[in-house]
């Protein structure tokens, strides 16, 4: 007599008894469920033939096999969370500290600031522009003949700028081909939080992943 999946087990009479929900998945059985169906596949057995030792012991192995998978399982989800709060720890203690990221919006702070930026491609004109919040061009330069792939420095050094954030736009041309790029600006970190699975730095009321940081002070 034996089992007949985890829905139903087999009596004496050779009828079909119920142990589970029929609907049940199999593929998500728990240790009470399995436990459950090997003693009242144990219970119903046929006295005249009884179950073999050894099937028992299978049935038994099998259950601990699963029960240490089911707590693996369970570890590993509780490590997920405990790495996600440390790493949300530890990305808190970049709050007030200036960075350098990915973005175009530059802190400027007595009338200085170091930008940055990178060319997807070779570039014969490029124009670096920024702007204050109303729109002003504030500083501007143009390059010729740029290298792709290679970082660029670029410094405001203004003293008539008030401290604040300033927007930086990068114009690329190779030809008339538009020259795509990466911007590297400063910031100061306002807080950070976490969405999903991912870790946020806050910086001028926008959203920075943390891997878009590439230096923390300076």
């Amino acid at each position: 007599m034996a089992l007949n999946g985890i829905n139903t087990i087999k009596g004496i009479d050779g009828k079909d008894i119920k142990v589970v929900d029929t609907n049940y998945d199999n593929s998500k059985m728990k240790n009470d469920d399995f436990l459950k169906v090997l003693l009242a596949d144990l219970q119903w057995q046929d006295p005249l033939e009884a179950k073999d030792i050894s099937q028992f012991i299978d049935n038994t192995v099998k259950l601990r096999q699963m029960e240490v998978l089911n707590n693996f399982q369970d570890t590993v989800d509780l490590l997920k969370n405990v790495n996600q709060t440390n790493a949300l720890l530890y990305a808190s203690n970049i709050i007030n500290k200036q960075v350098v990221y990915e973005g175009n919006e530059t802190y400027v702070k007595n009338g200085k600031s170091q930008v940055s930026f990178k060319l997807d491609q070779n570039a014969e004109n490029v124009t670096i522009t920024v702007l204050d919040r109303n729109g002003n061009v504030v500083e501007s330069q143009t390059f010729q003949n740029l290298q792709a792939e290679k970082i660029y420095p670029f410094e405001i050094n203004n003293p008539a700028l008030s401290d604040g954030y300033y927007t930086v736009y990068v114009d690329a041309k190779n030809g008339e081909e538009v020259v795509s790029s990466t911007i590297l600006s400063q910031g100061v970190v306002e807080s950070v939080e976490k969405d999903g699975s991912k870790i946020y730095a806050v910086l001028n009321n926008q959203k920075i992943e943390i891997d878009k940081i590439s230096q923390i002070g300076g």
